[in-house]
């Protein structure tokens, strides 16, 4: 970002889509750079992101939300809570590998490349062609593979 800022004579204009706290205070050093984020809404458990670009950083990370949202197992967002809370409460001082030391190793059966979901999902994709799907048909076929998950 110091680059793109300070050490080119182009001055381009730079997107940076990061949870990043550090980023977001690189406005009050830096002249060109401002901050936006997308707004949402908290309803109980769950964050509704509402597709509009609003000034300024956001308060919090939304990674976590973002994985749920995008289907990763619950065994994973447990522990990424876990881990998440863990830091909150120290305002961590220690490396991330101390704090976050995994109580028990987590293993993903996606990819687990003996599995027989795994196979089934390769032979899933090796048969698209994924440059002829339209938007509507891609999101059928991620929501066909979503479901062999299960």
């Amino acid at each position: 970002m110091e680059y793109l800022h300070d050490m080119t004579e182009h001055r381009p204009k730079t997107l940076f889509a990061t949870h990043y706290h550090e980023l977001n205070e690189l406005e009050n050093t830096h002249s060109r750079v401002k901050n936006f984020h997308i707004t949402n809404k908290e309803v109980g458990n769950k964050i509704i992101f509402l597709r509009k670009l609003a000034p300024g950083g956001s308060r919090h990370s939304f990674g976590i939300h973002v994985a749920k949202i995008a289907g990763m197992p619950p065994q994973l967002i447990k522990r990424a809570n876990e881990i998440l809370s863990q830091l909150e409460s120290q305002h961590i001082e220690a490396p991330i590998e101390q704090i976050a030391a995994p109580t028990q190793k987590v293993q993903l059966s996606i990819f687990d490349s003996h599995s027989d979901t795994f196979q089934a999902i390769r032979e899933k994709l090796n048969e698209m062609d994924i440059n002829r799907l339209t938007p509507v048909q891609a999101l059928m076929k991620l929501s066909e593979i979503k479901d062999m998950l299960q």
